[in-house]
Parts: structure tokens; C-alpha cells; sequence
């Protein structure tokens, strides 16, 4: 009987250790109370659609890996009209509506001065590196803290938080008021750079990397197909009349070094190229690797953030459009900026350690005409002619007078001060040029500023309006255009700026630490975003948050 009873001691001690055994080489671990790294990764111009479209063709330890491995969100959008690059990091980061955080749109206008303000333009400050007009930036006009400052605060400044990317306005309203630095690129030298409102002075890991030139290696060679042309079997012609190219050269190879290369007269490297090819977001990637390593992210038990901004396909999409060969090979690239990320942090930081979302800031419209060869509905909406019409019409009705202050991303701007002294009801003016834009092709509808003053709509495109919509920076009269039109610029061939699904409709997935594998079909606001990182790492959640955590992460 005593051997029996040490006989099943002894099994039941081999089984405990089997499964033991078992759940390790399933993955199973019982994660740590918080990650030690959180990791934002927002790429700009990046659709739903075009995720799944290339699921396939993703190698499998990057994007692939994080679908495979994490939480997809699939039905994950932005609730406001004006979807641009500003306000949608400003609202990954603050979980709020730009009706909140303030940042309307990329840029607005500014009556008082006459003057189109740029987002994050900021005078008090100085640059750091780099040259100086690119230096005077800072999250001045942020109007809500982030989930990165609350995290800095919650923990008594113990927190690292930083936030790099190509473009400045990305990189400054993902990293918040209270980061210890925000890198962003400079056209001009092709370096790193900051301002003074994060430190007086570059860290000396940054200035070594700049010495290092990069961007004349990435600059020097060719862009080539990534991979075999039979890849890219499902996209436009590498050949077409609808994409604008670079200096009207639309087709591979691109030969970047004489792209780059500036005239005689003006010698040196045209370094603003950078960012507008794929090697951009290959540039950020090195340079968010260093970062990780110099400033130790990670390496304690205080969790720290580290937002990575993906800009170039931003460039690449209103060039050449989404459907176009460019576009593809950009995303199978960034596919593999991503592996080599993810390779370095599950191996020098750990999966459990790590907490990182993946999403895009916007999506974008097709090419109009790309729509149109199809039959499907579309076109530019040329403002500057529609803007002429209008100031004659107004004229016509009041009179001879500078009646429009200015124009900027669908919105109008009238001239408050004359048409106080003209004794005019400014609503009646506001009125008449809303009834009057809604004549033109391509105008879906056309509000005036009472229409928002004193209503709250529960849906459709007048909540998201609302949801954009700020008394001190939105215009007198806000238009939307129909499905498939786009602004008319000389700059690109599409545009994102529009509530449709298009432009609205972007991936989200979490990955590591305590995420589970699963697919999320319910519909999720990306202010949920701030709101979620805030629950996961016990942090107060932003001020002007109105996001809901996503419960599929908890369980």
C-alpha cells in the first residue's frame, strides 16, 4: 500500500511537470502586472482593405505576425469629417474628437490675423539640429493631455516617453506635452531633429547617428520592385495616365541618386526625397531601434511609450494612389521594417514585456479617374473656381467688398468685421453662401456655422461634423463632397479629408504581453485607443478623453 501511495506521488509529480512542459511550449505565461514597453505604431494612409489585400503577401514574422498572434480589430474607425494627418494622431493619442483636442484639421485659419496657421506651429520655440524653420514646432495648439502624459505624471516622471518620425506633426501630437523627446526629419540637412520646447540640445547618440549620413546611402540607390513583378499582378499598370509621379516619371526602377540631385547652381542633395519613398519609413525604423537602445526603453518595471510614425506612404498614396504598383511595394516594404522591429523587441525586450498597437491616422480616396474608367461616380472639385464664383455672387447681393477671408480643407472663412459694419446678420450671410456652394458639381452639402452652434446630432455625417467642429478654428461654412470627389491640387492625384469609409475605415491590432489571438467584428471608435492603453497600464485616462476601453482585451 506505502509503494502504491509513492507510486502515484511519484506519476501525479510527472504529470504536474508534463503539463507544465506543455503550457510552456504552447506560449502560456502568466504575464507581469504592467508592460514595461508600450509601442505605437501609426502608419499614415494606410486602408483596411489594403491590409487584407496583401495578408497574403506579408512575410510571416511581421505584419502577418501580428494578426496571427494578436487582437484584430477589423471594424475600427475615425467618427469625424476631416480626416487628416493631424487630427488623427492628435485623437490616437488623446482619445478624444478634434472638437475636444482642438486640432481641427492640418491647418486653419485665423481671421484676426489674416493668416493660415499651421497645426503645430509655435514661434516661442527654437529648433534643435536640423534647420530653422523646421525647428518651430511644439503641441502648443493640443488642447488635451495624452495617454503619454498621464502615464508621465502617474508615475511621477519615472516614465520614458518618446516619439519619432519623418513628419512633424505626427511625432508631436503622439508624443504629448510632457514627452522627453520628439525626433522628426529634416528636408533640408536630411537629419534628425527637434525643438527646444522637449531640450535644448540633441543627445549625443542622435548627433552620431546623423553623422553617419544615411540618407546619402538610401538616397544613392535605386528603388526597385521588392519583390518578383507577378506580386504585383493585382495592381494598376506601372504605366498609367493617372498617377502624378515624381517630375512626371511614374514607372521603375527610380533612379533616386539623380532624383536627388540638385542643379548646378544649386548643388547638394535634395533630402526632402527621403520622404516620399518607402526607404523613409526603413530610415525611421533604424532610427526607433537606436532610440529603443540608447534610452533603455523597456529595461524596468516602469512602463515607458515609444511612438513610431510611418509617414511616407502618406507621399506615396497621393502620388501615385492606392492601387497603384508604388503603393504596393511601400506596404511590402514597411511589412518588412515591421519584422525587423518586432524581431528586435521580442528578442532584446520580450513578447510579455511589450504591449504594441498597430493602425494608420487615415485611409484615402481612389483616383478619380481611376473611378471614373471604371463608371463609378467621381471627380475634383476645383475650389479655387467655385471660391471666384462665390466672391462675385457675394458682391452681386452686398455689394463691392473683400467678403472671404480665406479658404482651407472644405471650409469657408468669412469677413466677420465687414459684415458687422455693413450691419449685415452674419447667419443670413452664412445661410447664403451655404445654399449657394451646394450648386456646384461634386457638393454634397454645404452647413452653416449655426447649424452646429446650438444642435447635437446622435449619427451620420452632421455628428461627425460636429465631432470636427470648434468655434475658434472651423470656418464659417463647412462642406462635405460626395463619395469619390476630392479637392483639385496641382500636388497629388488623390486625397484623403472625407467621413466616407475610404478615408475613415483603418486596421488596429494589439499585440503582446497579455493579448490574447482573436478577430473583433464590433464597431470601435479609434478614441478607444487612449482610453484602452490608460485601463491595461493603470493610468488615469486622458482629460478630454471620451473613448471606452475595448473589453476583448481584458478577459
Amino acid at each position: 500500500m506505502k509503494g502504491e501511495t509513492i507510486l502515484k506521488v511519484i506519476l501525479s509529480g510527472f504529470l504536474v511537470l508534463s503539463v507544465f512542459n506543455n503550457l510552456q511550449g504552447q506560449g502560456a505565461y502568466l504575464p507581469p502586472d504592467k508592460p514595461r514597453l508600450v509601442i505605437g505604431i501609426v502608419v499614415e494612409q494606410l486602408r483596411y482593405d489594403q491590409l487584407e489585400k496583401f495578408r497574403n503577401r506579408f512575410s510571416e514574422n511581421g505584419i502577418r505576425k501580428l494578426l496571427n498572434e494578436g487582437t484584430y480589430f477589423q471594424n475600427a474607425s475615425f467618427q469625424y469629417m476631416l480626416t487628416q494627418s493631424a487630427p488623427g494622431h492628435a485623437t490616437i493619442s488623446t482619445g478624444a474628437e478634434p472638437s475636444m483636442h482642438g486640432i481641427t484639421s492640418d491647418y486653419w485659419y485665423v481671421p484676426l490675423k489674416e493668416e493660415l496657421i499651421y497645426c503645430t506651429s509655435d514661434n516661442t520655440v527654437s529648433p534643435v539640429g536640423g534647420s530653422f524653420e523646421q525647428g518651430l514646432h511644439s503641441p502648443v495648439n493640443l488642447q488635451s493631455s495624452t495617454f503619454s502624459d498621464e502615464l508621465k505624471m502617474s508615475t511621477n516622471k519615472k516614465a520614458k516617453v518618446f516619439s519619432v518620425g519623418m513628419k512633424d506633426n505626427p511625432v508631436i501630437f503622439s508624443a504629448g506635452h510632457a514627452a522627453d523627446g520628439a525626433y522628426w526629419y529634416d528636408n533640408v540637412t536630411g537629419t534628425w531633429m527637434s525643438s527646444t520646447y522637449y531640450n535644448n540640445a540633441l543627445p549625443g547618440w542622435v548627433s552620431d547617428f546623423n553623422a553617419m549620413k544615411y540618407p546619402e546611402v538610401f538616397l544613392t540607390n535605386p528603388w526597385t520592385l521588392f519583390k518578383p513583378k507577378e506580386v504585383y499582378k493585382d495592381c494598376l499598370p506601372d504605366t498609367n495616365i493617372y498617377e502624378l509621379g515624381f517630375n512626371g516619371i511614374n514607372y521603375f526602377p527610380y533612379d533616386l541618386k539623380k532624383m536627388s540631385s540638385r542643379s548646378r547652381s544649386n548643388s547638394g542633395r535634395d533630402y526632402s526625397l527621403l520622404r516620399e519613398i518607402p526607404m523613409g519609413n526603413t530610415f525611421t525604423t533604424d532610427f526607433a531601434v537606436k532610440l529603443i537602445e540608447k534610452e533603455e526603453l523597456g529595461k524596468d518595471d516602469v512602463t515607458d511609450f515609444l511612438s513610431i510614425c510611418y509617414t511616407s506612404t502618406d507621399y506615396i498614396g497621393h502620388r501615385f494612389g492606392p492601387s497603384s504598383i508604388e503603393m504596393a511595394d511601400a506596404i511590402l516594404r514597411l511589412d518588412n521594417d515591421i519584422e525587423k522591429l518586432l524581431k528586435y523587441l521580442n528578442d532584446n525586450i520580450g513578447k510579455r514585456n511589450i504591449l504594441v498597437f498597430f493602425t494608420s491616422s487615415h485611409g484615402v480616396s481612389e483616383i478619380p479617374g481611376v473611378l471614373e474608367s471604371n463608371r463609378i461616380p467621381s471627380g475634383y472639385f476645383r475650389q479655387n473656381q467655385a471660391l471666384q464664383l462665390l466672391r462675385s455672387y457675394l458682391n452681386a447681393v452686398y455689394g463691392e467688398g473683400a467678403w472671404i477671408k480665406g479658404y482651407s480643407d472644405k471650409q469657408i472663412f468669412l469677413n466677420r468685421t465687414l459684415i458687422e459694419d455693413a450691419k449685415l446678420s452674419l447667419d443670413d450671410v452664412q445661410k447664403k453662401v451655404a445654399r449657394f456652394l451646394v450648386q456646384f458639381s461634386g457638393v454634397a452639402t454645404a452647413y452653416p456655422y449655426s447649424a452646429f452652434e446650438m444642435n447635437d446630432y446622435s449619427s451620420g455625417n452632421l455628428k461627425r461634423i460636429i465631432n470636427n467642429f470648434s468655434p475658434q478654428r472651423s470656418g464659417d461654412v463647412i462642406m462635405t463632397l460626395n463619395s469619390g470627389w476630392v479637392e483639385k491640387d496641382d500636388n497629388y492625384v488623390t486625397n484623403h479629408n472625407s467621413p466616407y469609409e475610404y478615408d475613415s475605415h483603418v486596421p488596429l491590432i494589439w499585440y503582446g504581453w497579455a493579448v490574447n489571438k482573436a478577430v473583433v467584428s464590433r464597431k470601435i471608435n479609434m478614441t478607444d485607443i487612449a482610453a484602452t492603453l490608460s485601463s491595461l497600464c493603470k493610468v488615469p485616462i486622458p482629460n478630454g478623453c471620451t473613448g471606452e476601453p475595448m473589453f476583448e482585451l481584458f478577459r
